[in-house]
């Protein structure tokens, strides 16, 4: 395209209107959002110092240092989920993500139970990065957490963003921008100090079990430590949640979902690593003695000022981390008010003057706040319902993926500009199996001694989740409500392959 980048910018955007408009839909959103902005949200959203930091401890202990291989092999799994998501999101750049996805796919009823799923585990998402805020503040302040005092942080951090988000879109990219910086340049300075002047174990470390296990098996043991990878591998589809603000997003977003595993998984791997090879005394941590290696490493590395500093690092992912959450939420909220899918449907899918959409922004933050404030009154309460949040997404996630397979069945062919070609079905296949696996691993009770409810508190809450939404979905029946449309990607591609056929016949020799 030839002229000035101004012109080639309104030229693109006029395209990706087209685009929209053949897709049933117009857009009053703001196309602001370049490819390392939208990457960034994701990359924030996925947030390896925040997934890493969090539950290093805890995975460490139940697998020791083995449990680093569990960051590449779930994030091989997880990639095969996005390169199925990257053929959807090019053909259908629509806000809203899996919802959208859902819809073209299969239809009306299972997207909207994909919507459903997917919103209750953001809120549940945004409340529990939220909530694990609170101890980095703590000890970035220099006084003693507590759970109230988290609670108030989290009610706090939850402000605040969605303040930032009401600005808009320009504001939310540069602060994923900068968000994702400080957290890779973070995860690089301080990785790199631990790596060259705090390492206390050999790289040998890494493939040595400590006899941890059951039976003489250390598989239980892998599978348990390899929860911290489960959590860690996915936000690549907050890319697609925003493509109505996103340039030429069929190239761009599965580029930038592509992006996210793989420098998100690298900074990840990275941190894990520095943090185990700098463990001052490892049986203390698989003993039980230590129960914050985080803390003591950083301690031990840097002091009470230079560990504060890296506090204050931590702390901004946990800002920008709950920003992209929150916006994915507010996108997801727009699309399924558009198409009439919810209460109040006229209000939360109006935008704001800044081209945002106010209203789903101030839902996405009284609902992980309402989940927040239940721990003041139950004390068990918020940890159960954030136990909901990486289980919800990945059942969503196999819900898209299924959903292909069925489009595939009925004769879909992706026709974006990113496509797997004949290896799209046994990619589609291969992600089903991974995230089938995943689920059984995440829900999976490993605690016998444990009360019912505790043990089994992931299962509960996807039940509860899925049957009050499907309770709901058959007497409301929301999903009539709107015109859009739904369930069309199989004739779409059979339509493109006979205007493909037509252009050859009438093609001259």
């Amino acid at each position: 395209m030839s002229g000035s980048p101004a012109k080639r910018a309104a030229g693109v955007t006029d395209q990706d209107a087209e685009q929209l408009a053949a897709l049933g839909y117009s857009s009053n959103f703001e196309r602001s959002m370049s490819l390392w902005e939208n990457f960034s949200l994701g990359f924030t959203y996925l947030s390896p110092v925040v997934g890493v930091y969090t539950l290093f401890g805890l995975c460490l202990a139940a697998g020791g240092p083995p449990m680093f291989w569990s960051y590449l092999l779930i994030g091989l799994g997880q990639l095969l989920v996005c390169l199925i998501f990257g053929e959807i999101v090019s053909q259908f750049p629509i806000s809203g993500g899996v919802y959208p996805w859902a819809r073209r796919l299969v239809g009306k009823r299972w997207a909207w139970m994909v919507g459903w799923v997917y919103a209750w585990a953001l809120c549940a998402t945004i409340a529990g990065v939220s909530v694990g805020a609170g101890p980095y503040l703590a000890a970035l302040l220099g006084f003693e957490p507590s759970a109230d005092v988290s609670i108030y942080i989290a009610l706090v951090l939850i402000l605040v963003s969605t303040g930032l988000n009401l600005v808009g879109t320009k504001l939310l990219a540069r602060v994923a921008m900068f968000g994702f910086l400080c957290e890779l340049i973070g995860a690089i300075l301080v990785g790199g100090y631990l790596l060259i002047f705090e390492r206390h174990q050999s790289f040998s470390v890494l493939f040595d079990t400590f006899d941890l296990g059951s039976n003489g098996s250390y598989l239980p043991a892998f599978l348990a430590a390899s929860l911290a990878g489960l959590f860690q591998y996915y936000g690549f589809e907050a890319c697609g949640d925003v493509a109505e603000e996103t340039p030429n997003p069929g190239k761009r977003i599965p580029k930038a979902m592509r992006m996210t595993i793989y420098i998100g998984g690298a900074a990840a791997m990275f941190a894990c690593l520095a943090l185990i090879l700098s463990v001052p005394d490892m049986h203390k941590v698989l003993n039980g003695e230590d129960t914050d290696p985080v803390s003591t490493i950083l301690a031990n590395a840097f002091g009470p000022v230079g560990s504060r500093l890296v506090m204050a690092v931590v702390l901004v992912s946990f800002i920008s981390c709950v920003l992209s959450l929150q916006a994915a939420a507010s996108r997801l909220l727009f699309a399924y008010a558009r198409d009439e899918m919810i209460v109040g449907s006229r209000v939360l899918q109006r935008l704001s003057a800044n081209h945002v959409p106010s209203t789903a922004l101030v839902v996405s933050g009284v609902v992980p706040a309402a989940i927040v404030c239940l721990g003041l009154f139950m004390a068990d309460a918020t940890a159960t319902i954030v136990g909901f949040a990486a289980i919800g997404i990945y059942v969503a996630f196999q819900l898209i993926v299924i959903a292909a397979l069925i489009a595939r069945a009925k004769g879909w062919v992706p026709g974006g500009q990113f496509t797997l070609g004949p290896w799209g079905t046994l990619v589609n296949v291969g992600a089903l199996i991974y995230g089938l696996g995943a689920i059984v691993n995440m829900v999976w009770p490993r605690s016998p001694d444990a009360p019912w409810y505790i043990n089994y508190s992931m299962i509960l809450t996807t039940v509860v989740v899925l049957g009050a939404g499907w309770l709901y979905m058959l007497l409301a029946k929301p999903y009539d409500k709107g015109t859009a449309p739904a369930g069309d990607a199989h004739r779409i591609s059979g339509r493109q392959r006979s205007e493909r056929a037509a252009g050859a016949l009438t093609e001259p020799a």
